[in-house]
């Protein structure tokens, strides 16, 4: 098959994978959050939904309040706006604009244009504010900052999870490029965060670069996520705890109690945190590297960030090349819901197209 065949069918299941893994959390996302891993797998047992390998049946007589029916498997009919999709949809704008050039100023910019402040949460709503209390009233329309932007990522949230949703199309767009991926998705990411906050969004960055060189679908070795993995982890600090998160989780790809595990090693973090979800999504990954359902399931019943963490997971093991069962993909019908300034619904289609020339653009400029 050739090159550009096998990248635009990656690219259309990276989408796929990541909205499907998206909408499995997103039904349980406050539940997991608020009442904690416990109660959520109490609940899909329950329901017979364990292990988890099929979007959430919504039982009224057992379901919390918190259960976003929704987004369950009665109730799915396409897409639901969620911030992991915005985020995607909004790099996907910014380098259609700003290509490789993209900088910190650009992503900046716009945030204020597209992405409503109700829609941000944790680190981009304290940075958001500090853009709107600091920068110049014609900021937007190519005025200076008139202020450093590294204030804002001065914020308590600044290693939670919000700059890693937001990092993969970068990997997507720049397949065997990691450098350029990375030097996209921290001119991204250092807008909201800082240290270990930037660090695991520039490994699913590198990682999404990595998987379509190091995972052909006729390769014969098992390793090959691994190698993609190492190779990820040279972009990132070794003493960095995204670094130790990666190297823990991947020690556990053969313990099925693997998030028990990362849970307890990380009990004093945020559920929220990047550190603790990033070895979730470790795991996930390479445990379950030939099984999307399991991959997804799993990671989403671990608990703490599930629509984050089932979108990650979703749109990297696409990127493998392999087949996402039809069971994902058909219940949303190609309608993705998004809450940005001019979208409310987006074709499936149109985000592939769209993504698929700015890869080519970025292959042209390498």
């Amino acid at each position: 098959m050739p090159t550009s065949i096998k990248r635009d069918n990656r690219i259309r299941a990276a989408w796929q994978g990541r909205i499907s893994g998206c909408m499995l959390g997103k039904a349980v996302e406050l539940f997991s959050m608020r009442e904690g891993p416990q109660a959520l797998n109490d609940y899909l047992r329950a329901t017979n939904s364990l292990p988890l390998r099929d979007y959430i049946p919504y039982n009224p007589e057992l379901a919390s309040k918190h259960i976003d029916k929704n987004c369950c498997a009665e109730y799915l009919t396409h897409s639901r706006p969620d911030d992991d999709i915005n985020y995607t949809t909004l790099a996907l704008l910014m380098l259609e604009k700003f290509g490789k050039d993209l900088t910190t100023i650009d992503v900046a910019r716009s945030w204020m244009k597209f992405l409503p402040v109700a829609s941000t949460y944790t680190a981009e709503r304290a940075a958001y504010k500090t853009l709107l209390s600091n920068a110049h009233e014609w900021f937007p329309e190519g005025k200076d900052p008139g202020f450093d932007l590294a204030l804002c990522a001065d914020n308590d949230y600044n290693d939670w999870i919000g700059a890693q949703i937001r990092a993969d199309v970068y990997g997507w767009v720049c397949p065997g490029n990691p450098a350029l991926a990375v030097k996209l998705a921290t001119a991204d990411a250092q807008l909201s965060h800082d240290g270990d906050g930037v660090y695991g969004a520039v490994l699913v960055a590198a990682l999404g670069s990595l998987i379509p060189e190091f995972c052909a679908t006729d390769s014969t070795s098992d390793k090959t996520l691994e190698q993609a993995l190492d190779q990820a982890l040279t972009y990132v600090p070794e003493d960095s705890e995204c670094a130790r998160a990666a190297h823990f989780a991947s020690q556990l790809t053969a313990e099925p109690n693997g998030p028990e595990l990362i849970r307890e090693r990380y009990k004093d973090l945020s559920v929220v945190h990047t550190v603790n979800n990033l070895a979730l999504v470790i795991w996930a990954l390479l445990r379950h590297r030939d099984d999307f359902s399991a991959a997804i399931g799993d990671v989403v019943s671990a608990g703490l960030d599930t629509d984050c963490n089932g979108a990650t997971v979703g749109a990297l093991w696409a990127l493998q090349g392999k087949t996402i069962p039809e069971q994902w993909i058909e219940p949303w019908r190609g309608r993705v819901g998004l809450s940005l300034a001019g979208y409310d619904q987006i074709d499936l289609d149109e985000l592939v197209s769209r993504t698929i020339k700015v890869a080519k653009v970025m292959d042209l400029k390498q």
